[in-house]
This record gives C-alpha cells, structure tokens and sequence, in this order.
C-alpha cells in the first residue's frame, strides 16, 4: 500500500537527515540528487527541518552559483549532547559529543580495588557531570556506557555478575536517576564490534565476529547486520568455552580452565617472559593498555624468541576461533581490543593460516582497527543512534530536547 502523507514525510525527513549526518553538509540539489524526491518536495522537508531546529544553512556551495539552491545545509550539532562511558574493572573514561558524534571533551579516571562501591559510582558520576559541565554540554540528551558483564535481554540492565565490580550497577541507577537523559547499558565487546563494524575493520561485513583481546577476553556476534546477544545476553562469553591445551575446564563462577586461561592478559604475559619478552615492568603498573599488546609489539619489533612467541600465541588464538567458526560460520573474525590492534595484519594472517588448517569453513581474519577505544567509540554511537531516533521522528522533530526545563 502507498505511504500516507504524513508517513511519506516522516520517510522523507529521515532520509534527508541521514545524508545529511553522513554525507553533509549539502545544497537542496544535493538532496534532490541523493533522495531522488522533486525540488518542491525538497524545498518543503528543508523548511520542516529547519524550522524543527534540526538543520540550519552552514555556507554556500560555491561563488558560482549563488540564490537557495546554492545554499549549504548541515545538521545542527548542538541541538543535543551525547556522552559515552568506557566502565572497567578498575577505571572509567568518558567522553561527550555533539549530535553529529564530535569530541568536545573526554576524561579518564582511576578507581581502585579498596574504593567502596557508592564512593567508585559517585567519583565516575561526578566525571561525567563534570566532563559535560566543562565542554558546555549539559544537559545531556543520551549517554551509552559499555560495560563488562551480562546485559538482561527484557529488561536492559546491568546484570550482577560474579567478578565484576558491585560499583558498575550502582553507577548505571546513579546515572539513570540524576541526569534528564536517555541512559543505555550494552556489554563493552558488543559495542566494540559496533564501532568496529561502522568505523572499522569490518565497515564492508555484516556477518563476522569479534574477539576481544585486552585485560580479559571477550567475543560478539554479528550476524546479518545485528548484535547477537543470546536467550540470557551471554552470547560471547568465550573465556568459559572449554579448549584443548587449558589446564582443567572453567566452572560456572570462573572461567579459568576455559579460553581465557590461553588468551587473557595473564597467560599472554607468561608466554612473553618465556620466550624472552621481559614485560614485568608492565605488569600491574596500572596502565590503561595491557601489558600483553606491549608483549606483541615487542615481539613484532623482534624482541626475544619473537616468532615463537608469536606462533604459539596465534596457535591459541585458532583454537577458539576454530570452535567459533565451526558452529557460527561468520566468514570474518575481528581481532580486537589493545592485543588485536597491537598485533595488526601480521599476528591475524598468522591465526588465519592456522585456522584454515584446523577447519573445512573457509574464515578471513582481521586486525581491528580501533584498539581500546573501541568501547568507547561504540558507546557513542549507541548514544547518538539513540538521540537521532527520537529527534528524527514526528515525536522528536521541533519537541524540546531531552533535559531542558519545560514550563
């Protein structure tokens, strides 16, 4: 059936929004050329959304062309703020955005083991308040925090997982009861293959899947363009399957014995030292990278039995990603987070060359491309996905933005 009017324009509004997001700023000739609607329909939606506050002229396309059609139309960036938060077990970085996803501040903070969980929810609470208050971004209108942990599929929260820090919760409710914003929770490696899937190493894939390699480990499914999250949110709790050449299998509360204890930061750290990679200055030294990714960089730069370590470290990597590949067949595998970034095209060609000998299923393998702030980055873009859903809508366009006062 036809699109009634007001749909028709909702359709239209969007579409021309979304260009304008990723390919903008535009003239209304632009638009006529990208959307394929007529000049009056145009001419019409530019004046819907300028007069809705959400596109404003920006320039002119050039001195030889000059009257409307010459006129350069942009999404204005500041018609909402955006946060996104990197939540760790023993830090919190922040950054906040405009509407079209430009850094306007970022911070990082420290939080350690000994700190009670309402004074570590209060400290990243006041960051982020903070952080907004100083970039003139406050109030907020939507804040994405990437978490480690379990994230409920009916209820959207934060899961109480054993291990990870009480204080991770607590921020969540702290946040979602003092800020007029749109708070979203989602499992850091999922939006780490968000960030890498728009932004990164797998921009040109729709089904892959990535393995987090950073202080712990981690995997997410992408399958046609989707997050796959599983029945219970677990899907891509790697670090418990159970794998050849782990002492033991993992248990139900601890997933040493399982993948992790091949891959995790740790054993990747003992695999350095014995083969003449001295990392221990690193180790525990608090820094925001692992000590692994340095371990593979030094090995890269041929430090100690480099080539080694690096082929028994790949040889692990397979094992995992050969099980991955035999029940989902992605026909892609990110290596992600600081240790798959560190290790580049050189370490994933070697686990792609050990995996084609351990499966039938032809899998390519990719180095991310985002590193560690890839949570971050993918926090973002669920906030800015977020805040354009409810102002590209008949219910968003021309309201007033999330968080300011309403008389």
């Amino acid at each position: 059936m036809p699109a009634s009017p007001s749909t028709a324009r909702v359709i239209n509004d969007r579409l021309a929004l979304r260009l304008l997001q990723e390919d903008g700023p535009l003239t209304a000739t632009q638009l006529k050329t990208l959307t394929g609607l007529s000049r009056p329909t145009v001419a019409d939606l530019v004046e819907r959304l300028q007069g809705a506050g959400l596109v404003q002229v920006v320039g002119e396309s050039g001195a030889e062309r000059r009257g409307p059609n010459a006129r350069l139309y942009g999404i204005v960036a500041d018609r909402a703020h955006l946060a996104a938060l990197d939540v760790r077990t023993d830090s919190v970085a922040v950054v906040v955005a405009d509407l079209l996803g430009v850094t306007l501040a970022e911070a990082t903070l420290p939080i350690g083991s000994d700190t009670g969980t309402e004074t570590a929810a209060e400290q990243a609470a006041a960051l982020l308040e903070d952080t907004a208050r100083e970039a003139g971004a406050a109030p907020l209108h939507s804040v994405g925090i990437g978490a480690p942990g379990l994230i409920d599929p009916v209820t959207g929260e934060l899961r109480d997982t054993t291990g990870l820090p009480a204080w991770h919760r607590r921020l969540v409710r702290v946040l979602q009861h003092r800020l007029p914003a749109n708070v979203l929770v989602e499992n850091e490696t999922n939006l780490a293959a968000v960030a890498e899937h728009r932004l990164g190493a797998a921009h040109d894939r729709d089904t892959f899947v990535l393995l987090w390699l950073g202080h712990g480990i981690g995997a997410a499914v992408m399958l046609d363009g989707k997050l796959r999250r599983g029945a219970s949110g677990g899907a891509g709790e790697i670090g418990f399957l159970p794998v050849p050449g782990a002492v033991g299998i993992p248990s139900a509360v601890n997933c040493d014995g399982g993948f992790h204890s091949l891959v995790g930061a740790a054993p990747v750290n003992e695999l350095a030292l014995g083969h003449g990679i001295d990392v221990r200055a690193r180790m525990g030294a608090g820094e925001q990278e692992p000590a692994a990714a340095f371990a593979v960089r030094a090995a890269l730069a041929g430090e100690g039995e480099s080539e080694a370590f690096l082929s028994a470290l790949a040889d692990r990597l397979a094992v995992g990603a050969a099980a991955v590949a035999s029940v989902i067949d992605p026909g892609c595998v990110v290596l992600a987070g600081e240790v798959g970034h560190a290790g580049g095209q050189a370490l994933a060609a070697r686990v792609e060359e050990r995996l084609a000998m351990m499966s039938p299923l032809r899998t390519e393998v990719r180095a991310g491309l985002l590193g560690g702030s890839a949570v971050l980055r993918g926090a973002l873009l669920a906030a800015r996905d977020a805040a354009q859903d409810e102002l590209f809508t008949p219910g968003g366009v021309g309201s007033v933005p999330r968080g300011t006062p309403r008389t």
